[in-house]
């Protein structure tokens, strides 16, 4: 009786010594889970996964029509690099560009196989459109990750674009766009949709599955009015929801579009569209040259364009800056929490009311002594040395004789003719977490310059 008991407590000692070793060895390896197995991941994808996003991994498809394109490639010009930027603008025929000083920076392609979806509303555009992400997958081009699908009237953003996308695992199936800013277009259509003249994004898996369900979902939700809410039913019913990104702006409204881009959401810019239907973005440009002012200051420093902070002065300012873009100052002290809400100069969408819209808005004050002091973009230079920018911005002209009327604060206030910003170049990994707020403080403000320098709340 001994020897056997003796056996089997050296037999489970050996089976307890190899499995505590076994276990060490796989601890101290770092790999507490096994990876992901390649099968679960598109193959074409496993080696470079590890890399960083980039513009080289985006392949763009642009919704276009011969009877728009000679007046809206302007705004594609303005974005698209040939050298860098990949995809196409897609047209429902052959295009012939007849104007030699102003052609296409972008190639173009002719839509397939749409003219034989049935369609009750809307128009057969839509159904063309809507197969985009079809005819850009069966290109087959190489290391490709991400198929982003916009307007022919959307200015694109694409360094925040790959920003905005390299947080997320392209071999996932994943779905990326922003709704509509105004309610009623979000009631018509869906709040978990993507809009698609804000530009939406698929990852290559969802790209490739859409590929082949597509066709069927066009014959099944004839009855959808646009092509993003095509896009939209057939994503759904491959069980893959909306991801938000703030940073797509559909741009759903009306009128002057200050407000809303004066007090940006805390996130990279990505998108503007409709921006052949909105006035300038500043006074006394055309809408073209006015982007061309933004685009200045997305050259210098992609991820700060647009970011919003605010800060107050020693002689009870209240000073909102929207870096690249505009400066406001307030001959008074308002709330962090009033600064933060976007002034309403703009109208909803479709019935030009003043709500609801998907953010909170802050009116207008009727006395000219209370409303901002605006300065816009007037130049913008890199210091490489200390990785910093310098912006100015200069006042736009107002009714003087209103000023004589306010108090002594509002007339120093008045008197400031320009406004210096002085910010590092914003971090990349600003963005890898949920970001807060910068900080800016004003320097100093003497005779007619105001100086401000953006920092962390680190600083």
């Amino acid at each position: 009786m001994d020897k056997p008991r003796a056996s089997l407590r050296l037999a489970v000692s050996l089976v307890f010594f190899f499995s505590i070793g076994f276990f060490s060895v796989f601890l101290l390896s770092g790999d507490r889970l096994p990876p992901s197995p390649p099968s679960l991941l598109h193959p074409a994808h496993t080696n470079d996964a590890v890399s960083p996003t980039n513009i080289s991994h985006i392949v763009f498809g642009i919704g276009g029509s011969t009877n728009t394109w000679a007046r809206r490639r302007q705004y594609v010009n303005l974005w698209w690099t040939p050298q860098s930027t990949r995809g196409y603008v897609f047209f429902e025929k052959h295009y012939t560009d007849s104007d030699t000083k102003s052609s296409s920076k972008i190639s173009y392609r002719v839509s397939s196989n749409w003219t034989r979806f049935p369609y009750t509303t809307g128009s057969d555009s839509a159904v063309r459109l809507a197969r985009i992400v079809v005819d850009l997958f069966a290109l087959k081009l190489e290391n490709v990750r991400w198929f982003v699908m916009g307007d022919d009237d959307t200015v694109f953003f694409p360094d925040n674009l790959a920003a905005v996308l390299g947080k997320y695992d392209h071999r996932r199936m994943m779905y990326v766009g922003g709704n509509s800013e105004s309610v009623e277009q979000n009631v018509m259509h869906a709040y978990s949709m993507a809009f698609g003249g804000g530009g939406f994004a698929v990852s290559y898996a969802l790209a490739e599955k859409l590929s082949e369900e597509m066709d069927g979902c066009l014959e099944r939700y004839h009855y959808f009015y646009g092509s993003d809410q095509r896009v939209w039913a057939c994503v759904t019913e491959l069980g893959v929801r909306l991801t938000t990104e703030s940073g797509f702006h559909q741009m759903d409204i009306r009128g002057d579009p200050f407000g809303l881009l004066a007090a940006h959401p805390l996130a990279p810019l990505v998108s503007l569209h409709h921006v052949d239907h909105m006035g300038p973005l500043v006074p006394k440009q055309t809408k073209l040259g006015s982007l061309r002012i933004l685009l200045k200051a997305y050259e210098a420093d992609p991820l700060r364009t647009l970011q919003h902070c605010f800060c107050f002065s020693r002689n009870e300012w209240s000073v909102s800056v929207s870096w690249g873009y505009a400066i406001q100052i307030y001959s008074y002290l308002m709330a962090p929490f009033d600064l933060e809400r976007p002034l309403q100069t703009f109208q909803t969408w479709r019935t030009w009311k003043d709500e609801p819209f998907t953010f909170n808005t802050r009116p207008m004050n009727p006395d000219p002594c209370k409303q901002p002091i605006i300065f816009y973009l007037h130049s913008v230079q890199t210091k490489s040395i200390s990785s910093a920018t310098v912006t100015k911005y200069k006042k736009i002209p107002v009714d003087t004789e209103a000023v004589k009327r306010c108090n002594e604060s509002y007339a120093r206030a008045f008197s400031v003719e320009k406004v210096v910003v002085i910010a590092p170049v914003m971090d990349p990994h600003e963005w890898d977490q949920r970001p807060r707020r910068q900080c800016c403080e004003v320097i100093n403000s003497r005779q007619s310059t105001m100086r401000i320098r953006i920092t962390g709340w680190n600083k």
